[in-house]
């Protein structure tokens, strides 16, 4: 986003509305009511992530108005090259073996879900910078933090610093379960026209850190005329064409289970998968999101070889944004126009590429290679080319100073954070988001970081 008109004014506008937060933070006792609110709102809402707060800090992550504006656009443009490459590997066998699906992972692709949406719901890792907005990751199959955040935003709101500050600047809220629930009625009207009001499970593993999310999800379902449960898939049973969970009949099912877990446990979870394939229910995201939900996404995306896949505008969007992506192998192929032999350059090159598992989640496996020595990187090489890896070009990273909260009693300290900004797309459209924190290189709840709403600055 550099150079653009008013980006000077956009920064200026945030680096006022931190200082005052900050200022207003530090008048009295208004630290200690507002940490002491947010503590018991968060208790009754419930809002813990693996037995913790899921928010440790005392402001929310502010956006300049006309950067939201144009990280929607970003976001859509690069949402028509998703679908594109969802639409292209259905059919071609060799982009399937790019993205790295397995043999069981294509036969459950290949099962049609009733619908052509690649993936209804999604989200779009990012990072926003004064120089750059750049997309570290596309978590395409079954995003969590779409409840978390909602209720977290009305929180905020209330905050006695929260309430101060708006005297002062406007800010507008983001709100996502609302159009998370009407992409769920919408795939469910599309499959079933006639098919009335549906009954709903969230359908994963019990015992799960998100099982206060999926309460959440629950909640505002039924407030809204939906009856929902909350299902195990090991519990579901399929017969006469109804799926159940218990006594109560399934509809639609807003899958949180991951692909790569039903998989390993395909053996137990044959209701579900009876009822998938014949079409019995409706389930949202399906089992072909897996065409894109693979982090060797971004390296199609990058891939001069599937150039053609795009059209300029949207191949001048990926160059913006996208960091360039490979496979860990012995290979050769391009980078940055020149023809490079890919292992020696990775090795040659660990301050600015990081490794990562092709498909896992919450930080596991990923090799830094700028916070690693040469003997580390060497190891971090052999294992990637042993697996399923990929390489990835460092992306310039956001870092913001955050009130951290360091007791019960409201004491906090100005603690730089990585910001890792996170909006929510709707058929493909950007509906909300939410910002991850964290003090390390990896940020997400599940290795530790926090979470808080993001509000928008008008002005």
């Amino acid at each position: 986003m550099t150079g653009e008109p008013g980006r000077s004014q956009a920064i200026g506008l945030l680096d006022r509305a931190v200082e005052r937060f900050h200022a207003i933070l530090a008048e009295g006792d208004t630290a200690a009511r507002s940490a002491a609110y947010m503590h018991e709102q968060f208790e009754q809402a419930n809002l813990i992530f693996g037995g913790r707060p899921l928010t440790p800090y005392l402001r929310p992550h502010f956006v300049v108005e006309s950067d939201w504006n144009r990280i929607r656009e970003v976001c859509e443009a690069i949402w028509t090259c998703v679908q594109k490459v969802g639409n292209a590997a259905r059919l071609d066998v060799g982009l399937q073996d790019e993205l790295g699906l397995t043999e069981a992972e294509r036969r459950l692709v290949a099962i049609d879900p009733g619908y052509d949406y690649i993936s209804p719901s999604a989200r779009l890792d990012s990072f926003l910078t004064a120089g750059a907005y750049s997309f570290v990751e596309l978590n395409a199959e079954c995003p969590a933090g779409i409840a978390y955040s909602d209720v977290a935003t009305a929180i905020f709101l209330e905050q006695p610093a929260m309430q101060q500050f708006m005297k002062e600047f406007e800010v507008a809220t983001l709100h996502g379960r609302d159009k998370l629930l009407g992409v769920l009625l919408d795939v469910w009207k599309l499959v079933r026209p006639d098919g009335g009001r549906p009954n709903i499970a969230i359908v994963d593993w019990e015992g799960l850190p998100t099982k206060a999310e999926f309460e959440l999800f629950k909640a505002y379902f039924e407030e809204h005329g939906y009856p929902t449960t909350i299902a195990d898939p090991r519990h579901l049973t399929f017969e006469n064409g109804r799926l159940r969970h218990g006594d109560f009949e399934i509809d639609l099912v807003y899958k949180r289970v991951l692909t790569n877990e039903f998989l390993e446990k395909i053996d137990e979870l044959s209701a579900l998968h009876d009822a998938y394939a014949t079409q019995s229910i409706v389930m949202v995201n399906s089992f072909r999101v897996k065409f894109v939900h693979k982090k060797m996404f971004f390296g199609v995306l990058t891939n001069e070889r599937y150039a053609h896949l795009f059209t300029d505008e949207e191949r001048a969007a990926i160059a913006a944004t996208v960091p360039w992506t490979r496979r860990a192998e012995q290979t050769r192929t391009v980078y940055r126009d020149q023809d490079i032999d890919l292992v020696p350059f990775i090795r040659e090159n660990r301050d600015r590429l990081v490794l990562k598992p092709n498909d896992d989640y919450g930080g596991h496996g990923i090799h830094i290679g700028w916070e690693s020595d040469v003997a580390e990187w060497d190891a971090a090489i052999e294992e990637a080319l042993a697996g399923d890896y990929l390489v990835q070009e460092r992306v310039p990273t956001a870092r913001e100073v955050f009130p951290a909260l360091v007791d019960d009693a409201g004491h906090y300290e100005l603690a730089e954070q990585l910001v890792d900004l996170d909006p929510l797309l709707f058929f493909g459209k950007v509906g909300s988001a939410f910002t991850r924190l964290s003090t390390s290189s990896l940020c997400n709840v599940t290795s530790g970081g926090g979470m808080v709403p993001t509000f928008i600055l008008k002005g």
